[in-house]
């Protein structure tokens, strides 16, 4: 499993920056003043250079996948919600009734719903399930890691394949979406681990705890940081996400990693999805350059978290729901920005007199 998983991150390339200047140059050359469509510009542009200057760019067809894994930490009172909800959303997506449902059929994306780490046995057979258990859920962190090294790593495998299975589909996007409950606290317990930030800082209401619930929260984070300080201490990132990760986490992680093997587009969701790439780019720097981040969650912290990664959303609606929701909304922008760069006229084929430099 060491091997497998080394060889593919070995085989994540940086994106080619050599297409920047034709991109560029393209992008100036469009009817409009220079840089007036902000934004869609820049993701134009990225994705020129992700997709090797290939014309006509295109985000389509596009994939989220939804994880689901559960957290033995919920024995510690940190969710609203008792653990049992993750195992009903799963059903609940698999009968169309979710946010994420009504979204991605709004967008047109195709979605998936993986169980890494549910409790429970198997679910029913469905054409839009993938039924790849590491184990049910996961240890309770603050008494040791939780998940070993090679179930981490099964996770991570499983990411790297669900990748990989929407390449062989021809999905030039994937999306990032999960559900599980209490996993604000292991999402929140990696980014201190990574990158150094007081839980204090950042810990939130998750499924709506009130202020002492909050507290409390952050308390139980700071007990498995303790218990977990010498995954910690090794530094190696995939030893801290086993310490203190999640499988739905590791397997987004995963995903993340296995796009950028396959120069695919990565759409981030929020507050849980962000983890999961934090932990993909201290395993492989790379990754940033295939991720787009959807939206700023409204969960406490998540600024804070962007800002370090330095790292500036495409969204800000008040979101924190996960399961995918604002990785869906995103898709549109990211069709907009190859329709702009695909469809609009040129002033050197339109007849169209450019304007001053300063426009």
């Amino acid at each position: 499993m060491e091997q497998l998983f080394a060889s593919a991150v070995q085989a994540i390339a940086p994106v080619d920056r050599n297409f920047e200047a034709a991109g560029q140059a393209h992008l100036d050359d469009l009817t409009k003043p220079k840089g007036s469509l902000g934004r869609l510009e820049e993701i134009a542009l990225r994705l020129y250079c992700i997709q090797r200057g290939v014309r006509p760019l295109s985000a389509d067809p596009a994939r989220i996948y939804t994880v689901a894994g559960d957290h033995g930490v919920t024995a510690e009172g940190v969710s609203l919600f008792p653990q049992e909800v993750t195992r009903q959303m799963v059903l609940n997506f698999l009968s169309g009734g979710a946010g994420i449902n009504v979204l991605a059929q709004t967008v047109g994306a195709d979605l998936m719903v993986v169980d890494a780490g549910s409790c429970g046995g198997e679910y029913p057979e469905h054409a839009k399930l993938l039924q790849r258990k590491v184990a049910q859920g996961t240890d309770n962190f603050v008494n040791g890691p939780a998940m070993s090294r090679e179930n981490c790593l099964k996770a991570l495998m499983l990411g790297i394949e669900l990748a990989d299975l929407a390449a062989a589909d021809g999905c030039r996007t994937v999306a990032t979406g999960e559900m599980g409950i209490s996993n604000t606290t292991p999402a929140t317990a990696l980014y201190s681990a990574y990158l150094g930030i007081d839980p204090a800082d950042i810990t939130g209401a998750g499924t709506g705890l009130d202020a002492k619930g909050i507290v409390h929260k952050t308390r139980v984070i700071v007990r498995a940081l303790q218990a977990n300080k010498a995954a910690i201490q090794t530094g190696d990132p995939v030893n801290v996400l086993a310490a203190l990760g999640g499988y739905e986490i590791a397997a987004l992680a995963g995903l993340i990693l296995g796009a950028a093997k396959n120069e695919q587009v990565v759409l981030v969701d929020g507050f849980i999805s962000t983890a999961a790439y934090t932990a993909a780019a201290a395993i492989c720097p790379h990754v940033q350059e295939y991720a787009f981040f959807s939206h700023a969650s409204a969960e406490q912290g998540h600024r804070k978290i962007l800002g370090a990664l330095g790292i500036k959303p495409l969204h800000d609606l008040g979101l924190r729901l996960g399961e995918g929701t604002g990785a869906a909304l995103t898709l549109f922008l990211l069709r907009s920005a190859c329709n702009v760069f695909n469809d609009m006229a040129t002033f050197s084929g339109a007849g169209v007199t450019k304007g001053a430099e300063s426009l």
